[in-house]
């Protein structure tokens, strides 16, 4: 590892500036992705690329010491950013005929709200690291991967600036496509070309989609993942209709979203069961981790303990009085919805470090279940306590990736927490301000909305069904559910076995999420990943180069347009 020089000042004013822009940047658009595509790209290797190109505009001395306090803070607020999922649940539950709730979240009240929650999870995390990182020495492979990339673009000057070239030419691509498209064309030729079911192809949206973006998503997540979302939907987007249109739970006049409220169900309790069957098989993670946190030592270049207890009481009391006041949640649910959220924490930062799998949903879903049984019926407590947990477990998440990172280079960790404490807030008000924007000019709810948002729907699901019961249910949904469980169940325990099959068995997150994303979007991330893992076995020498910038930027193009229009529209400068 390369020594930080002596004198070195990682935690100067250019890098806190380009920090503070790039956490804006990444907070602004990251709520796009997630509601289009139903999760969160690796946002590190991003930030890290858009940190070395905003450091070189400074300064020529860049350096990786001062591009991970910028890859730092865009990681905060891109993560904090991801909690629009819940906004976007409040506005489907606002919407759905099936249950009644009112709760509408006004831009300020979710800064104010994700901002605690989010600053909250950030202290809780800070005396993990040691014994996480230092002591378990756990993975973190989205850290590790955005250490390698500032180790890459501080070590190999011409191939980092092709890597640099390599992100900006993706941006490019990808911003061209959208501003040409308007994200709005989908080229549907599967119906005519398999030459059946033309009308209920067209109405499920059976296609592709002109989205660089999802095909720099899918270079990404990898072609085990890719081929489960595409098995999951053609289930949810082929199979489904014509099976349902044929025993009648569907009209021949259905349209889309008859078919996703169907389908959710299933995709609700694949996804459930594999993220609670994960936490079961890792149960004892959670004994060992707090047998081992005694022992945890915290040394002299870490965030101050003392500091660590004050700022969770201050975070914690702050987080209880806005949800009292603004959103009108009993003190004693919050209080509980803290507590737990510690050891939900805990199990979901070792199983991150483990796998690569955030638990956030898992994480999210089990306290909505412990408030199903406290608050029986009660929907905004329901939604509120998850949101807790899960803005908790964002903001830990990423901290320890970046901790992960900064292990990897010589960081300094209380450098990296200030930046992350800083972060975090604008992350808050970047989503608090853009959501409703997407919201208003690509659509959450209606027939075909253009932002999908499945992680939002099966939130929104999941409190309708421990509101209602199983006769809020489609016919025959509540069988598919069951099956769905059982298989979740299965596919969970097969994929946790150390064996070369394990690749061969489909991800449960994965067809569970090809259910709920537009088919024509997960079509197109399977092509990417397709083509990802055919350049790797070609060529790895220029995959391992070039693959990560060159989808960071068909990512960052596509969702940077996307947050120019809403604002035009805003300004009056474009008509939707």
């Amino acid at each position: 590892m390369k020594p930080k020089p002596a004198g070195l000042n990682e935690f100067s004013v250019r890098a806190v500036l380009c920090g503070l822009a790039v956490a804006a940047v990444m907070g602004a658009s990251y709520p796009y992705i997630v509601l289009k595509l139903g999760f969160g790209p690796n946002v590190s290797v991003v930030s890290a690329f858009l940190g070395y190109l905003a450091l070189g505009i400074f300064s020529k001395s860049y350096n990786r010491w001062e591009n991970n306090i910028v890859q730092t803070a865009g990681t905060a607020a891109a993560l904090t950013a991801f909690m629009c999922v819940l906004l976007a649940a409040f506005d489907m539950l606002n919407a759905s005929p099936t249950v009644s709730f009112s709760l509408v979240v006004t831009p300020f009240q979710s800064f104010m709200w994700l901002s605690a929650a989010g600053l909250l999870g950030v202290l809780l995390a800070v005396p993990m690291r040691q014994h996480f990182v230092v002591d378990e020495k756990l993975p973190y492979p989205d850290g590790m991967a955005a250490g390698e990339t500032l180790i890459v673009l501080d070590s190999l000057g011409s191939e980092a600036r092709q890597a640099a070239l390599a992100l900006g030419v993706g941006a490019v691509l990808s911003a061209g496509v959208m501003l040409m498209t308007e994200d709005a064309l989908v080229l549907r030729w599967f119906p005519s070309v398999l030459g059946i079911g033309t009308a209920v192809m067209l109405t499920t949206g059976v296609g592709i989609n002109w989205s660089l973006l999802a095909v720099g998503s899918g270079m990404i997540v990898g072609i085990r993942i890719n081929a489960s979302m595409l098995a999951g939907a053609i289930l949810g987007w082929i199979v489904a209709p014509y099976a349902l249109l044929q025993y009648g739970v569907l009209a021949p006049t259905f349209v889309r979203n008859d078919v996703l409220f169907w389908v959710m169900w299933p995709a609700t309790g694949m996804l459930v069961a594999g993220g609670l069957t994960a936490l079961v098989l890792r149960w004892s993670i959670l004994v060992r981790t707090f047998r081992n946190l005694s022992t945890a030592k915290v040394s002299s270049d870490d965030f101050p303990l003392t500091w660590v207890i004050a700022g969770v009481a201050v975070t914690g009391v702050a987080l209880v009085v806005i949800q009292k006041v603004s959103l009108g949640l009993d003190v004693w649910m919050t209080v509980v919805a803290i507590l737990l959220s510690i050891p939900l924490m805990l199990v979901g930062l070792r199983v991150l470090g483990e796998t690569n799998w955030g638990p956030i949903s898992a994480m999210s879903n089990l306290m909505q279940g412990v408030f199903g049984v406290l608050a029986p019926g009660h929907i905004a407590a329901n939604m509120l306590a998850s949101g807790t947990t899960g803005t908790v477990a964002t903001t830990s998440e990423a901290l320890m990736q970046d901790f992960r990172a900064g292990e990897m280079i010589g960081s300094s960790p209380k450098y990296l927490t200030y930046m992350q404490l800083i972060a975090t807030p604008i992350g808050a008000a970047a989503v608090s301000w853009m959501y409703p924007l997407l919201r208003d000019t690509y659509g959450i709810v209606g027939a075909n909305p253009g932002l999908s948002s499945p992680i939002s729907r099966k939130w929104a699901g999941f409190a309708e069904i421990l509101s209602r019961g199983v006769s809020a249910l489609p016919p025959g949904a509540i069988t598919a559910l069951v099956i769905a469980v059982i298989v979740g169940v299965i596919l969970t325990v097969l994929e946790s076995k150390k064996a070369k099959w394990v690749a061969w068995v489909p991800s449960p997150t994965g067809v569970g999420i090809g259910m709920l994303v537009p088919f024509s979007v997960i079509f197109v991330m399977f092509l990417g990943g397709f083509a990802d893992w055919i350049w790797r076995r070609r060529d790895a020498r220029s995959s391992e180069l070039y693959s990560v910038p060159l989808a960071s930027g068909l990512i960052a193009g596509e969702a940077l347009v996307a947050v120019i229009i809403p604002l035009l529209v805003v300004l009056g400068l474009l008509t939707p």
